[in-house]
């Protein structure tokens, strides 16, 4: 499963990713960084076959109506210690992989995952 991390998540994320056998990289990492627009943001990763992963809900309706960008994980935790969303990524990434293998958008929140297709 190869991800993009958008702005709004942690660095972190990105390295326990890595280390969970994850190919991930933050939007940190693309030319304008963090200042990317969502448009770079969606382009770059449809044209990589990423995931993006996401707190904002701008993804979630250029999902909705574009299906772009083409697979989405939007994280609707609200406002969470750092550490509580880490632990609720290295709990779930199993299923996660799992539901992506036929799901085009996912969405995670304290209590559990939700497929939406």
């Amino acid at each position: 499963m190869k991800l993009l991390i958008d702005a709004q998540l942690p660095l972190l994320l990105n390295t326990i990713l890595n280390e969970l056998g994850y190919n991930s990289v933050h939007v940190d990492s693309l030319l304008n960084g963090d200042e990317s627009s969502d448009s770079e943001i969606i382009n770059y990763a449809d044209e990589h076959k990423l995931i993006v992963i996401t707190k904002d809900s701008d993804f979630f309706y250029s999902h909705s109506l574009q299906t772009k960008p083409s697979k989405l994980l939007l994280v609707s935790t609200g406002n969470i210690k750092n550490k509580q969303l880490l632990d609720i990524f290295r709990k779930n990434h199993v299923q996660l992989h799992e539901l992506f293998k036929t799901a085009n958008f996912v969405e995670i929140n304290s209590n559990g995952i939700a497929s939406h297709e």
